[in-house]
């Protein structure tokens, strides 16, 4: 279903022929303008946590890059270091791996779960339509999969990292393409890395027909947003039930290339209902993983990046450390 214009998230007029409150508008002339994601930050140490990042291009054909951080401990021999490889959110238009919303938590993920990070800058839409964004992040995938053999153009990763150990993680539109992600290391059987798990920040799907709260009046407008938002990011897609994005109508969801996810959502998230959703849809698949559930009370999407300091964003950092190094005790 088309919104209505002018809606509380959408409108349009001769000036900017779409407009996304808060997010981004486009100009007649066809140029996009972002208002989320712009104040970028950049790579370097980090006297808070003592987190080492860098940029690293790993197409540059595409101009792909990445930021890696990695702990600035005393490197012990033959001792390495899972690996963590991060999709940032921002519905496939807004933000990038150097901006100011990402930066500061995995520096702190980072140092916590005592890991690599590979935080992935896929080109955004509209000017790169989805599926650019997942052929970007595959990409990333077998960039880091490509230093298994400790000879890849990147020294960290060949140094430090433990190939045996990978794990996707995102949060929002990134958890969607966590999860698109996984399910492509499944299908191809692509054993260069070993993937032990998916970590699913607050994720972002949905699907034709409401389901729980979507159905109240007063969040039929946002769904509205959700649909049109996919719709303008994929427009030759297949509408709100694309198997990327609605993961029910998905028929290769049993061939996820992993055996555990961590599943985080929050109680006034409006996407909540699409994230529990999601853990029944995986359960049901003939997927014969577990899936361990996080649920936030009083707060809203993604508030981890926003308050880093909080209880919850503790916990949840917390959670994460120990996804990846049970029984090894993370770092506070």
């Amino acid at each position: 279903m088309e919104p209505s214009f002018p809606s509380k998230y959408i409108s349009t007029s001769q000036e900017f022929p779409l407009h996304f409150h808060g997010i981004l508008r486009m100009h007649k002339d066809g140029k996009c303008e972002r208002f989320l994601g712009n104040d970028l930050i950049p790579a370097g140490f980090d006297p808070l946590t003592g987190i080492e990042s860098k940029d690293v291009i790993i197409s540059f054909e595409s101009n792909i890059f990445v930021r890696l951080y990695i702990p600035k401990t005393i490197i012990i021999r033959n001792h390495k270091l899972p690996i963590v490889i991060y999709y940032h959110g921002g519905a496939f238009v807004t933000q990038s791996a150097a901006s100011s919303t990402y930066h500061p938590t995995l520096n702190l993920i980072t140092k916590q779960s005592n890991v690599i990070i590979v935080s992935v800058n896929y080109r955004l839409a509209p000017e790169y339509p989805i599926p650019i964004a997942y052929e970007d992040s595959w990409e990333a995938v077998k960039w880091v999969a490509s230093h298994s053999k400790r000879d890849g153009p990147e020294p960290w990763l060949n140094e430090r990292a433990d190939f045996q150990r990978v794990f996707f993680a995102g949060d929002s539109s990134g958890a969607n393409i966590a999860h698109n992600m996984a399910i492509r290391v499944g299908l191809n059987k692509f054993n260069v890395i070993n993937l032990k798990g998916v970590i699913m920040l607050h994720p972002f799907f949905g699907g034709k027909d409401p389901i729980g709260d979507e159905i109240i009046d007063k969040n039929k407008e946002y769904k509205m947003l959700i649909d049109h938002g996919w719709k303008f990011a994929y427009p030759s897609g297949n509408g709100s039930d694309d198997p990327l994005f609605n993961p029910a109508k998905d028929p290769n969801i049993s061939s996820f290339g992993c055996s555990k996810i961590l599943l985080c959502v929050a109680e006034k998230d409006r996407l909540r209902d699409r994230g529990l959703n999601y853990k029944k849809v995986m359960e049901k698949s003939g997927w014969r993983g577990k899936i361990e559930l996080i649920e936030n009370k009083g707060d809203d999407h993604v508030f981890f990046l926003y308050n880093p300091s909080s209880d919850n964003a503790r916990a949840i950092r917390d959670r994460i450390c120990s996804f990846i190094n049970i029984p090894i005790r993370c770092k506070a």
